[in-house]
């Protein structure tokens, strides 16, 4: 039977399961995996998290049908004002930073999002991802024969490794990397619960330094083509139709947020997991087939990104996991990534790490329209750092334990102290 954590409180309320978790309790922090164990065995995979004040959805069957369902989006305003929603405007002081996000390709919705998709297909897909094997090895291997005694993985290691392999993709200096990563942190910071000013000036400002330089580069690209991505981009036609600047610079910010963060965190998560499970790194990683399982389980049992939300379009009610919840247009709702993949429903013991589970799906990189883009080059990059890291270092192991980051939406740990 799970210990319910003392911080969990369920309220049972007429119109389902009411649940706090203060997402910055250090316990939950730590592990929010009990928490979700527990909602699971309490039979509320569905439930009202009131701190972030919207319904959210646990169960793995439940949050992949919400990706594909066309009544939810990731954003609300191509089909409702902010007068219609009671919404106030938004900030000048966010100006920045709402023009890089107009444009994203996370948060557009059709027709958009399927005109920009197609164009960044043509570019992204089209470019065999395999092909970048033998120079993410040897960046892998460079990184790990530079380990001397106690090292700090995520930053000598976790970090350089999807920062470097963007940056070369896209053709955007990579001794840019710092500056880059630092304008990164600041903007993602937007998406947790309730940031502080500073953080939204923080926010808006990166945006704006970040769009600049890739106004600069942009111009260099056009006068000067090279075999890289962001020339790829910028030629990149559909009937005619091609990217304008400002959708190149949020499509650019978008790959190259989203081409590290995650998966500098997944690294991370995944090294801890592996030396904690007591399983033999040799075993783990004796074969390509053996490789890719154990990346497909570490993708699952530890992920980088616990929350996503989306919009309901309209009115509805929405039927789930047994559960009727009632949705007025314009509200969101949560679907918890790092739940569902520990769902007992759709796993046997879940929270074991055992890459010999005979179902290895997860939800750690989406579904349907909005399934991440990346996720190939993500793997590819998973699967090589994290198998020449144990080979080149075999006695490898956790210096002091590691603790996550205080950010609940993006799980990921502060440092990795290795030797």
């Amino acid at each position: 039977m799970t210990t319910c954590p003392n911080y969990l409180k369920i309220t049972l309320k007429p119109s389902g399961p009411h649940v706090s978790i203060d997402p910055h309790e250090p316990a939950f922090v730590q592990n929010p995996y009990a928490a979700y164990a527990a909602l699971f065995e309490a039979g509320h995979p569905v439930f009202f998290w009131e701190e972030y004040g919207i319904w959210c959805l646990a169960g793995f069957d439940a949050v992949n049908a919400l990706f594909r369902d066309r009544r939810f989006g990731r954003q609300i305003l191509h089909v409702a004002t902010r007068e219609e929603l009671g919404w106030p405007e938004r900030p000048q002081h966010l100006k920045n930073f709402d023009d890089v996000e107009r444009h994203s390709l996370l948060e557009l919705e059709p027709p958009g999002h399927t005109r920009l998709r197609k164009l960044v297909n043509r570019a992204f897909v089209s470019r065999q991802v395999e092909l970048l094997r033998p120079q993410i090895t040897d960046l892998c291997l460079q990184l790990a024969d530079k380990f001397s005694g106690k090292t700090e993985l995520l930053a000598d290691y976790a970090t350089p490794l999807p920062l470097t392999t963007i940056c070369r993709l896209l053709g955007v200096p990579v001794d840019a990397g710092k500056q880059l990563l630092d304008w990164s942190h600041a903007i993602v910071k937007m998406y947790v619960l309730d940031p502080t000013p500073a953080d939204e000036a923080a926010a808006d400002k990166a945006s704006k330094d970040f769009a600049d330089f890739l106004r600069h580069h942009i111009q260099q690209h056009k006068q000067a083509p090279k075999d890289d991505l962001l020339s790829t981009l910028i030629a990149a036609t559909e009937d005619g139709d091609r990217l304008t600047e400002d959708e190149l610079i949020s499509t650019i910010v978008v790959l190259l947020n989203a081409g590290h963060e995650a998966t500098v965190h997944q690294l991370g998560n995944a090294v801890k997991t592996i030396l904690e499970s007591g399983i033999s790194p040799s075993k783990l990683f004796e074969s390509d087939a053996s490789t890719i399982a154990t990346v497909e389980e570490c993708i699952r049992h530890d992920a980088p990104l616990h929350m996503f939300t989306r919009y309901c379009l309209d009115d509805l009610t929405l039927e789930v996991d047994n559960a009727s919840i009632a949705l007025k247009k314009g509200q969101q709702i949560g679907l918890l990534l790092g739940a569902a993949n520990r769902d007992p429903r759709k796993f046997d013991a879940p929270n074991q790490f055992n890459p010999e589970r005979s179902f290895q799906g997860n939800v750690s990189f989406g579904a349907g329209i909005h399934f991440c883009i990346g996720a190939p080059l993500a793997r590819l990059e998973l699967q090589i750092g994290l198998r020449t890291l144990f080979e080149r270092v075999p006695d490898l192991k956790l210096s002091t334990p590691p603790q996550y980051r205080d950010i609940f939406h993006f799980h990921g740990l502060d440092k990795v102290l290795i030797s």
